[in-house]
């Protein structure tokens, strides 16, 4: 059975519409097994918990709990992992990134392909157009984030 990306994505889209709604960055994820079973979901909460390492990435792997192995687990996230979360990506050895978009921040992706993770970028106009309104809007918190 092939996996349904869109549908895990829009557990991430829920994630991050949380976090926009909490007074965050619209950033949510999602760590998903092999048959797409969901294991842990998170967003962004740097701006609400005052935590620069609580990313949507993170907080969806911390939730999932110890596992065996992650080489057959997804990371599902609505915008292209930063250099940190590819960092807990490759340390794990998660095997595929699903990415609602790509265009607003490019993270590490070069980065997770050269270490062999497969890259499925779905170009989400919905996830484009939460970002980068949000950044229009919070340009100063947009970037603290990544590191400006």
């Amino acid at each position: 059975m092939k996996p349904d990306h869109q549908s895990m994505l829009e557990t991430a889209i829920q994630e991050a519409r949380i976090g926009l709604s909490e007074g965050g960055i619209p950033i949510g994820a999602g760590l998903f097994d092999s048959d797409s079973v969901l294991l842990g979901r998170g967003h962004n909460r740097r701006v609400q918990e005052g935590d620069p390492s609580m990313h949507g990435e993170t907080d969806a792997f911390r939730k999932a709990g110890r596992q065996t192995t992650y080489r057959d687990k997804v990371m599902v996230t609505t915008l292209a992992p930063c250099y940190y979360c590819c960092g807990l990506i490759i340390q794990f050895k998660i095997g595929k990134v699903v990415i609602g978009e790509s265009i607003n921040f490019q993270g590490g992706i070069d980065w997770l392909k050269e270490k062999g993770v497969e890259i499925i970028d779905l170009n989400s106009q919905i996830c484009i157009d939460m970002l980068r309104s949000y950044i229009e809007n919070n340009p100063e918190i947009w970037n603290e984030d990544i590191g400006e």
